[in-house]
């Protein structure tokens, strides 16, 4: 495992793994302070299209009656496990692309 420093001195796994500690507002902090180091900015990019995805549907399934009574209880635990998840792949130095949000994150980046 390759570990690049980072604009911000740091090892670029850990800035990577912190890109999801907050879900979408850490991959945005990240997405803004990194310039030049593409793995970070990559997680940074998946970070925000996963976590802000799963955070509007959760908004959208609160005024939804039946499907959002069944919906909401899931999300807490899903966005859980795929967080601590994801910030094991990037810790490991994985560039980890999740279906789908992985493509687009490596597109924008």
């Amino acid at each position: 495992m390759e570990n690049n420093k980072t604009s911000l001195g740091m090892n670029e796994n850990i800035e990577a793994l912190l890109c999801y500690i907050l879900g979408w507002i850490s991959g945005l902090v990240f997405l803004l302070i990194e310039k030049e180091n593409k793995f970070v900015r990559f997680h940074a990019m998946q970070s925000i299209v996963i976590f802000l995805a799963l955070f509007l549907i959760s908004l959208v399934s609160g005024i939804i009656p039946i499907l959002g009574a069944i919906i909401s209880p899931l999300l807490f635990p899903v966005s859980l496990v795929l967080e601590v998840f994801l910030m094991y792949k990037a810790f490991k130095g994985e560039k980890y692309k999740f279906p789908f949000a992985g493509n687009f994150a490596e597109k924008q980046i």
